[in-house]
């Protein structure tokens, strides 16, 4: 038990409720890694994410699995959403902003309605959903998780649209942590490097847009299953920042003692995977 609130662990709470997760994007493949991990442990798992083959392979599992369409850019969804589950599950535990999209090219060539769709995902559509489950969440003194990118805390090549959304990300949350801490709640923010979880299928869309842990140029890939292990692992100690992988842990430490070696790192690293 961690102190002032929940652990990240078991199966119920003090009260007898069974442990329950909210993670969006949870058809994708980091999602469903996380929802795995935890439903093995006896955990329910309510699964939202936009309509599609993705979510219509989940099946409901009373207990267990929960699969929700909704779209995350769509305000209105977004609170029809919120509502039910708060009707349905007063006290979530563990609250999952893992919904994204990843958008590759040089800013010069990138239209401004890619930056707003990378944003209206990535960022808006997890402070959306945050303000959804701010009552449940405090109700269980649980955790909210953001799983951000080292893109979060530092620069990344041909990603102008990704990492500002990332990094408006890690700034909410960073600030949530100190406006939630009094009601017993954690703020964990977990940052991968390059997870493989579409790979060799980039599909993508103008401006640059494409699937998450889809990109040709990406360093070190890390299966979706290790990373979902490692942050499931941080988030249950707590930890305020948890760098996914020995790449991430590196562009960690070398960005906060010198950014600019890792700035000259990163783009020799970068420009050898295009």
């Amino acid at each position: 038990m961690a102190q002032g609130g929940r652990a990240v662990t078991g199966t119920a709470g003090n009260d007898g409720h069974r442990k329950t997760a909210v993670i969006t994007g949870g058809a994708g493949g980091l999602g469903r890694a996380m929802a795995d991990h935890l439903q093995g442990e006896g955990w329910l798992t309510i699964l939202i994410d936009r309509p599609g083959p993705g979510l219509d392979g989940l099946e409901q599992r009373p207990g267990r699995q929960r699969p929700i369409a909704c779209d995350l850019t769509i305000a209105e969804e977004v609170a029809r959403v919120g509502a039910a589950i708060r009707a349905d599950h007063p006290a979530i535990d563990l609250a999952i902003y893992n919904a994204g999209i990843t958008q590759i090219g040089g800013f010069a060539d990138t239209p401004m309605a890619a930056h707003r769709a990378v944003f209206d995902v990535n960022y808006f559509g997890a402070v959306l959903m945050a303000a959804e489950l701010i009552d449940p969440v405090r109700r269980a003194r649980g955790t909210h998780l953001a799983i951000s990118s080292v893109a979060g805390f530092a620069p990344l090549h041909h990603r102008t649209a990704y990492a500002a959304s990332k990094h408006a990300l890690q700034g909410f949350f960073t600030s949530l942590r100190s406006e939630e801490s009094p009601f017993g709640v954690a703020v964990s923010i977990a940052a991968p490097s390059f997870i493989a979880t579409n790979p060799g299928r980039p599909e993508a869309r103008e401006g640059g847009i494409a699937r998450p842990g889809s990109a040709p140029d990406g360093i070190d890939h890390m299966g979706a299953a290790d990373a979902a292990r490692i942050i499931l692992s941080g988030a249950r100690r707590r930890r305020q920042m948890i760098p996914v992988g020995r790449v991430a842990r590196l562009s960690w430490l070398i960005s906060r003692l010198s950014p600019r070696l890792f700035q000259a790192l990163m783009e020799r690293q970068m420009r050898k995977g295009r």
